[in-house]
């Protein structure tokens, strides 16, 4: 096993819980996580630019974005998310 996957399931984890204080100290929505999120997103998948990695790598990219998306529409909705369901939740959506 990978070293790095536990540490970065971690990372994950804890910038969707930062995230979900934000939004408890009204800093900021959870809309406004998910516009920037989304935004991000669609930087890394943007088709107008000339393709300079593969897709593949795009999409790895984009895997920590959508983790993150998916655990601030947890949060919203009161429920608590790991890293396993939502990697899960990911790939069905891909």
């Amino acid at each position: 096993m990978n070293t790095a996957n536990p540490q970065l399931e971690g990372l994950y984890l804890a910038i969707g819980a930062i995230n979900s204080l934000l939004v408890s100290k009204g800093i900021v929505s959870h809309e406004e996580v998910e516009q920037a999120l989304q935004a991000a997103e669609q930087t890394v998948l943007d088709d107008s630019k000339p393709l300079t990695v593969s897709q593949s790598h795009q999409k790895a990219v984009a895997f920590p974005i959508r983790i993150l998306l998916l655990a601030n529409e947890a949060a919203q909705r009161g429920e608590s998310f790991d890293f396993e369901d939502l990697a899960r939740e990911v790939g069905r959506r891909t």
